[in-house]
């Protein structure tokens, strides 16, 4: 069967919603090729269109990269139970989870808890949260009433949308009030925890199972026919999140050279226990020997309420001016509570963040602006508030000294050294604050409100985005003013600008430049940039090529250019070879490049220079001073002689200083990555009905962001002591706390990293309403050369694969939905906690039921229905199964 070739206007507009950044507004197409009159049913790809593989709407099939498509049959068939959790699902796509309610979408590796290389739109409109330089789950997305069709592309997207999108970017179209108007209703209420170890009893008889439920509203009308049209939604959402309870000991060999390990050690480094880390331990000199001692501090559920909620709205209001003439005014906004993972976990409590946005389309130009607005509430850091519960109840320095008072005394007593060190803990920690008494509830309130995580744990952002775009389609214009250009030429070009607006707060940020108050100066950061591109069509149209370079300048870094080449080759309009080469920046987010936080005694500043001048060049890297110390440590307990305390440690620095190491390190660049990919899709079938898509990807990277801990030594003055010539004095300094100015800098790593891998899915329609998918990915860490162990954690399986069948209407109005996703272990390394992740599968299931003549639908579905709880991060919560059912009225 021949289908019908794309109208000549599709062909002249395929290429022309590119931009440098977030420009075009995604629209779903209006005409589609007519299935041949003997198909009952519609083919399951050859009809398909997508925009965000090149901007543009095109045929799925032809599109120049790999994009993965969730059309509104497959949200409908999906048995997880929104539309974001349905993403996992699509080939070529890693989901983590730190939240129920905050999930992170990847793709290719070099993933983490808040990952700024994946960029996420809605209708074109970047919704990240802008001092986190990336969203928080889809808290100020669409509703699964509103959502139109997600698309993601895996791998680069940089030249076509720049900023933060070097791994890749999803996008979601929402629906259109002049198309699906009236009211529609949507419920859906569930259980989750179930025998779940982790959930603490309310008292006697009391189970771990919690109630989920979610409750939508979506009204649209047209006001005036073909003219004026608005849409309202909102979306209320109340759980129990899932709890991270990682009991495992980070610093199991923190006291080896003493013989105490396990239950035995007295600086235990709990995985999910915050107030015990390495800034919280102390060397204690005990009969003789030295013992690294930690304070006890708090499990993350003493910490944190698990309740979530989050209510979420939008309105919209559409103009059109004439036919493919529209302009279009959203207001977005959210507040919720959940938990939230960087280098630390956070509750995210009272956060808010709202979104204006003006989008004009039209034939040949397309503009938007639009501000998002962040404000974090009364949110709190779990480590600071572990570590500060502690030390508000009594300071590090009387805690040590009650402790070595009580160990000397058990000692005296006849204890052995491990119960000594037992009784130590609890005479030190004697009338310290309980989990769930009025005293710790009322520490815990008090230290929400503390904005200096040295004494507190508040975490108080204000901060906004401010983003303008504009984009010319110039072949479309030079052909609607009568010139004679080929209809296989397109040509576009566009600019944008954005600029980040930060209060200060004085602890999480200042202004390096201030005027006169430093404290309400408001700090700034910006990026401009600028796009052309040009592509044709050769050879009957079976062969397509383009081009685009984009160019950006950010401030406090030079210009970059990040060029992009495509091309298509089809022999048939149902095969299709791909091949691209492109390359893409990414500039450090405000966090990497303005921080500056007092945390657990280490100081956390941003790489720019403006922020971390002279810091650099004066400091050592704390992996070698931790191995310096613990050195120094063996061998002061293996000195047997009759010399002083002072003298041994005097002897074990002389023998040991060398091994400290001086910061190699220095100010921040952007990442770079240069991505080559080959790819081929095909319908197969007398109507298309089996969908093959294979890609193939190699991947170049550098100049990772990432994290360094690295100390200052410093003189009883507090000055930094001559690093070049007093060697003896540094390594002294160094080996006391009270020596060192602890950073934690936002560098670059120095390694030149590769990756490669590749998926391949196919979809069938076997007939009568059946659909089978089965898709796999690989994907693996090629090497690194010049490895400093700072690239960022590859955190990614090696293989995974999804299989699924379904069926709208398999029996009198009965469908449903399966679903299995396995991946392989992998090894996962974050700021946090590194470790090896395991393995596991889970099997997503529904069954529904519609009522044609009520226009409703019942869906009854859970989400990992076998209830095998699983980590998808280290140091992430367990998540188990949720099972719910939901009822749907629509009036369209």
């Amino acid at each position: 069967m021949k289908l019908p070739a794309p109208p000549a206007a599709r062909r002249g507009f395929c290429l022309s919603v590119v931009s440098l950044a977030v420009l075009g507004r995604p629209q779903i197409a209006g005409a589609q090729p007519t299935a041949p009159a003997d198909t009952t049913r519609k083919n399951v790809g050859l009809e398909e269109v997508v925009v965000s593989a090149s901007r543009a709407e095109e045929s799925f099939l032809q599109s120049p990269v790999t994009v993965e498509k969730l059309n509104p049959r497959a949200l409908r068939l999906t048995p997880a139970p929104s539309f974001f959790d349905a993403i996992e699902h699509l080939k070529g796509v890693q989901v983590i989870t730190p939240s129920l309610g905050f999930k992170v979408i990847n793709a290719r590796g070099f993933t983490n808890t808040t990952n700024v290389r994946f960029a996420q739109l809605v209708d074109g409109v970047d919704n990240q949260a802008p001092h986190i330089g990336g969203p928080i789950g889809n808290m100020l997305g669409p509703s699964d009433l509103d959502i139109g069709s997600v698309e993601i592309v895996p791998g680069t997207a940089s030249a076509l949308y720049g900023l933060n999108a070097i791994n890749g970017l999803a996008n979601f179209q929402t629906k259109n009030p002049f198309n699906s108007q009236g009211l529609s209703v949507r419920q859906q209420t569930g259980i989750n925890h179930m025998n779940d170890p982790n959930v603490k009893p309310f008292g006697a008889g009391s189970s771990p199972e919690k109630i989920y439920s979610e409750t939508s509203l979506r009204y649209a009308k047209v006001l005036v026919a073909n003219k004026l049209a608005f849409k309202i939604n909102a979306t209320y959402l109340r759980a129990y999140d899932w709890i991270a309870n990682d009991q495992t000991d980070l610093n199991a060999n923190g006291n080896a050279t003493t013989g105490l390990f396990g239950a035995d050690n007295p600086a235990p480094d709990q995985v999910n226990r915050y107030g015990n880390e390495s800034s919280d331990r102390s060397t204690l000199t005990l009969g003789g020997k030295q013992y690294s001692v930690a304070r006890t501090g708090y499990d993350e559920r003493d910490l944190v309420d698990y309740t979530l909620k989050s209510l979420k709205a939008d309105a919209a209001l559409h103009y059109r001016f004439r036919p493919g003439t529209e302009l279009t005014y959203t207001y977005r906004v959210a507040g919720f509570g959940n938990v939230y993972q960087r280098s630390n976990r956070f509750r995210l409590q009272d956060y808010r963040l709202q979104q204006h946005a003006l989008t004009l389309t039209t034939p040949v130009v397309q503009a938007r602006a639009y501000l998002t607005q962040e404000n974090t509430g009364q949110s709190y850091n779990l480590r600071s508030m572990g570590e500060n519960i502690d030390r508000s109840f009594k300071p590090d320095a009387q805690w040590n000294t009650d402790y070595a008072g009580a160990w000397n005394a058990a000692v005296a007593a006849g204890q052995p050294v491990a119960t000594a060190h037992a009784t130590a803990r609890t005479a030190a920690d004697a009338g310290r604050p309980q989990p769930g008494t009025d005293a710790f509830n009322q520490r815990l309130s008090e230290l929400q409100g503390i904005n200096n995580w040295d004494v507190g744990a508040a975490l108080r952002v204000r901060a906004d985005l401010l983003h303008g775009e504009a984009q010319v389609n110039i072949a479309e214009a030079l052909r609607r003013s009568g010139r004679a250009l080929p209809a296989s030429l397109d040509l576009l070009a566009g600019a944008d600008h954005r600029t980040y607006i930060v209060v200060p707060d004085g602890n999480y940020f200042i202004n390096p430049n201030p005027g006169k108050d430093p404290l309400t100066d408001n700090l700034t950061y910006s990026k401009t940039g600028g796009f052309v591109q040009a592509g044709g069509r050769f050879l009957a149209d079976k062969l397509r090529f383009t081009a685009t370079l984009r160019i950006d300048k950010n401030d406090y870094f030079a210009t970059q250019f990040n060029p992009r080449f495509t091309a298509v080759f089809s022999p048939t309009q149902r095969q299709n070879f791909r091949v691209s080469y492109q390359s893409g920046y990414r500039f450090p987010s405000l966090f990497e490049g303005f921080s500056n936080v007092n945390s657990g005694q280490v100081k956390r500043i941003g790489g720019l220079r403006v922020m971390s001048d002279g810091v650099f060049e004066n400091s050592y890297l704390r992996t070698s001073i931790d191995a310096f110390n613990n050195a120094v440590t063996a061998s002061i307990n293996a000195n047997t002689s009759s010399a002083t305390a002072a003298q041994k440690r005097q002897q074990a620095i002389a023998q040991n200083q060398n091994m400290l190491v001086k910061n190699p390190y220095t100010y921040l660049k952007p990442e770079y990555i240069r991505s080559f990919e080959i790819g081929y899709k095909a319908a197969f079938g007398p109507t298309g009905r089996l969908v093959f898509d294979v890609d193939f990807y190699y991947n170049s990277y550098r100049d990772f962001i990432a994290q360094v801990e690295a100390y200052v030594p410093q003189t009883t003055a507090g000055q930094p002591l001559n690093t070049g010539t007093d060697l003896n004095s540094i390594a002294t300094a160094l080996n006391a706390r009270t020596g060192q100015a602890r950073y934690r800098l936002w560098t670059n790593s120095q390694s030149q990293v590769y990756n490669y891998g590749g998926s391949a899915g196919l979809r069938y329609e076997v007939g009568r309403g059946y659909l089978i998918g089965a898709n796999t990915t690989y994907t693996r860490l090629d090497r690194t050369e010049n490895g400093d162990g700072l690239e960022d954690g590859f955190n990614t399986p090696r293989w995974a694969y999804n299989l699924s069948l379904g069926n709208e209407n398999a029996y009198r109005n009965f469908g449903f939905g399966l679903h299995y996703r396995w991946q392989q272990g992998y090894y996962s390394q974050t700021f946090l906690v590194n470790g090896d992740v395991p393995g596991y599968h889970t099997l997503d299931a529904q069954l529904s039921y519609a009522v044609p003549v009520a226009q409703v639908r019942f869906k009854l579905g859970a989400s990992n229905v076998l209830n095998n709880y699983y980590v998808s991060y280290l140091g992430g919560p367990s998540v188990g199964g949720l099972y719910y059912l939901a009822v749907t009225y629509s009036a369209f």
